[in-house]
């Protein structure tokens, strides 16, 4: 059985991920393998559930076996190349809803830095109807990850997308600046599950000796890119909440909140711009 073979190579958790291989394999909804649980496959079918089976038994991700991942309300392409988003980064969408909660039907400019797969900003286009937003990525693969998901969610005409490295060459003030920039420290990253070591981009993970090289460059410029009552958002390592709003408060920027994943870690730290001094 699939889920035998999986738990042999030490999945988390094999039945689910097997259900998930088969549905695809076969193309079977959850109901059709509710009535018919030992319905015979195909030999197509067999073949394709095989090669699944291996490919997650060598921890691949069943995001990228598949090529998609649910995120937020949305179904995301997962692409190679760029980062597979995560349910921690839900938290982040969440609490920049929440802090724009009164300007919701508002047109917010919104700035997503390091958009990868694109799933922070079309998450957040998704629910603010009026916004619009502009995604950065080094990477090439990344901004074509985030073109290919921001049509797949019918967002293109409220987005657009610029390869740079974070805020360099960009102008303007903006209302939400969101970010999930790389923090994995670089000693680190060999010690990564293999599902995240081998198959996400380093780019994507490797925030350099302590892990905050990037929040450094965009929090530099952060002060001249929010407007008035902004709110700049970012994703943190578990243990690096307090160490990003030190960074912020010496760029004259107020800690407004700090929000956790739901296994209780400080995930999120949310600022704006603190008083002009006297």
């Amino acid at each position: 059985m699939v889920a035998d073979r999986l738990e042999a190579a030490g999945v988390a958790h094999p039945q689910d991920e097997a259900r998930a291989l088969l549905r695809d394999a076969t193309g079977l909804t959850r109901l059709d393998l509710a009535l018919a649980p030992r319905a015979p496959l195909t030999a197509e079918e067999a073949r394709a559930l095989s090669g699944y089976a291996a490919r997650r038994a060598a921890h691949e991700p069943v995001s990228r076996i598949l090529g998609e991942r649910g995120f937020w309300t949305l179904d995301l392409a997962v692409a190679p190349g760029v980062l597979d988003p995560r349910p921690d980064t839900e938290t982040l969408v969440e609490t920049a809803l929440s802090l724009v909660a009164e300007k919701r039907d508002a047109p917010l400019s919104i700035l997503d830095l390091g958009s990868g797969s694109g799933a922070i900003a079309c998450a957040l286009l998704s629910e603010l109807p009026a916004a619009w937003a502009l995604a950065v990525d080094l990477s090439g693969e990344a901004c074509a990850a985030t073109a290919a998901n921001l049509a797949r969610c019918g967002l293109s005409d409220r987005a657009s997308i610029v390869r740079g490295r974070w805020a360099e060459a960009l102008y303007g003030r903006f209302d939400l600046i969101v970010s999930n920039p790389p923090y994995v420290r670089t000693e680190d990253l060999a010690g990564l599950e293999p599902e995240v070591r081998l198959h996400d981009p380093a780019l994507a993970l490797d925030g350099g000796a302590d892990g905050l090289d990037c929040y450094r460059d965009i929090i530099a410029d952060a002060p001249r890119l929010l407007a008035e009552d902004a709110f700049i958002l970012f994703e943190v390592g578990f243990d690096q909440a307090a160490s990003v709003a030190a960074l912020l408060a010496d760029h004259g920027l107020e800690v407004a909140r700090v929000a956790r994943d739901a296994g209780g870690h400080e995930r999120i730290v949310a600022a704006r711009l603190g008083p002009s001094p006297t």
